[in-house]
Order: C-alpha cells, then structure tokens, then sequence
C-alpha cells in the first residue's frame, strides 16, 4: 500500500493545477510545468488540495500512485520555491567561471570544459569553486549537476574532484612503504 500517495498536496497560494486528460499543467510565480501522467492515475483538484487516486490494488497501479504523487509535488514546489543544486570543486588549479551564458571548468585536463546551460536552468559560479544551478524542474536540475560533476567526479585518494555541496567521500589509504 503505498503511503506516499495516499496524501493529500496542499497547493499554495500563487499555484494553479489543471488536469486536461493525461496532462497536468502547473503555473506559479516562477514558471509553467507539464507532465503526461499514467491515463489509469485519477488526479482530483478540491478547494486547493489535491489528491491522487489509484482504480485498483494492482501492483504497477501502486507503484504508480506514489510516484504519480510524487512527479505533481516537485512540479508544485519547483513552480513556487524552485530547485537548486549546488558543486564544489577541490583541487589545486581547479576552478569554474562564468563567461556569458556559458561556465567554463579547468578540471586538470589540457583544455578547459565549456557547459552550456539548457532552457528553464540557470548556473552561478558565485566562488571560483562553487557551482550552483537552480531551475523549476527537479529533473533537469538534478541532471545538468550531474553533467557538471561528471566532467571530473572526485576521485577516491585525495578527494580531488568535483562533487556535491555536502557530499561524503570515503577516501581510501594510500601504499605504504616497507
């Protein structure tokens, strides 16, 4: 039984939800969202609280009402608050800036990695070593962070690299000498 969907969504103040079909759009302050939900997924809007319901207790429907739940409540949040993810990057000669639109990274290579920012995202380089990106799309937040530490993910020695604010690294020992 799936608890997540089983709650009820408060919409806030600001946030409109329509369902149209197997669409459900969402306008607030910050942007306009829209995701094709599963057509057996009942989306019921009533005096600012939404609710998901699920025809039958069937196991790919109850996988589905949680997650289904889950997509609404990010686009909800993400149109009212936002996202945002923010990188760190460790490293001596290691360091990030903003040219334009574009952020440039020098990661150690040869050349320096240019990441251009995609539509509905934003990236600030507030310091040389950190990143943040911010949009109303929990998805491509989460992908574009992800695109920015794959150009060098912090490797397991000496923890040079670049990772998420707050990441853990277990670093490993180095050889020790006879």
């Amino acid at each position: 039984m799936s608890r997540i969907g089983l709650k009820p969504l408060e919409i806030p103040e600001g946030v409109e939800v329509k369902r149209d079909g197997n669409t459900v759009t969402v306008k607030g302050p910050k942007g306009e969202l829209t995701r094709n939900i599963h057509p057996d997924m009942k989306v019921v809007i009533d005096d600012q609280v939404l609710t998901v319901e699920r025809p039958s207790d069937k196991k790919e429907h109850r996988s589905l009402h949680g997650t289904t739940r889950s997509l609404i409540a990010n686009m909800i949040e993400g149109v009212h608050k936002g996202f945002e993810k923010a990188l760190e990057i460790n490293g001596v000669g290691y360091r990030a800036q903003k040219q334009g639109e574009k952020v440039v990274v020098n990661a150690g290579y040869s050349h320096p990695v240019e990441v251009d920012p995609i539509e509905g995202i934003d990236i600030d380089v507030p310091q040389n070593t950190r990143i943040v990106v911010k949009g109303i799309d929990k998805e491509l937040v989460g992908a574009v962070a992800a695109n920015i530490r794959a150009i060098r993910p912090p490797e397991p020695y000496k923890g040079k690299g670049v990772r998420y604010e707050g990441e853990q690294l277990r670093l490993k020992e180095g050889k020790t000498a006879k």
